[in-house]
């Protein structure tokens, strides 16, 4: 993605906080006509490894009438995104009135090797690790539907992995024009849940405090 150095983060800190905050994203690859094939769907992120060598791994799955994993299996580097908060940002910010709008947000951006999980217990782990994320009493309830239900269910759909190989996390809150700071902090702490957001991805950064 186009990544004016001010808004480039370097901190994977930040890119894996989206990512887990965010986690419905759209995978991107090559569908056998060249085409850009897209599937939005929510993914688990895993940090492997020993500290200062952790790979990133974002683990998901799609329905087997789905061409997707096809694509995969053919040709395994593909591209995840993922798009954290945004939101209209108006002029009146600024002091001055020579000033154009522009749209604030936050977004991470991965060059993925995937590999496919076709085997049942793999698949079931996996679907474990995302009822995990998103409604960890659900498991039980996996659990009690009994494994001839179960192997029929993780029969009709095909996992996968997709090892992170490059990272890109653009935040784009302004930070290059702070005489819009202060009036940007009361616009973000009234306004919509995307705003607030945005708000609070301005206390990460270190923004000055919105004067009492």
């Amino acid at each position: 993605m186009y990544l004016p150095p001010q808004f480039n983060s370097k901190n994977a800190e930040d890119a894996c906080l989206l990512m887990r905050a965010h986690p419905f994203a759209s995978l991107i690859s090559n569908d056998d006509e060249g085409m850009p094939f897209v599937t939005h769907l929510p993914l688990h992120l895993e940090e492997r490894g020993a500290s200062g060598e952790q790979e990133l791994v974002l683990l998901g799955h799609c329905a087997k009438p789905n061409p997707h994993w096809r694509y995969l299996q053919a040709r395994p580097q593909a591209v995840v995104t993922f798009l954290g908060p945004h939101a209209y940002l108006s002029p009146k910010v600024y002091p001055d009135l020579a000033r154009v709008p522009t749209w604030n947000y936050v977004a991470v951006h991965c060059k993925v090797q995937a590999t496919l999980i076709e085997d049942a217990p793999g698949k079931d782990a996996l679907l474990k690790k995302l009822i995990g994320d998103h409604e960890p009493p659900y498991a039980q309830q996996w659990r009690d539907l009994g494994e001839d239900f179960a192997t029929r269910l993780l029969a009709g759909i095909v996992a996968f992995e997709l090892s992170v190989t490059q990272l890109e996390c653009k935040i784009k809150i302004n930070q290059h024009r702070p005489e819009s700071h202060v009036a940007m902090r009361k616009i973000y702490a009234e306004g919509s849940p995307d705003e607030q957001a945005l708000g609070e991805w301005m206390d990460r950064l270190g923004y000055p405090k919105q004067p009492a």
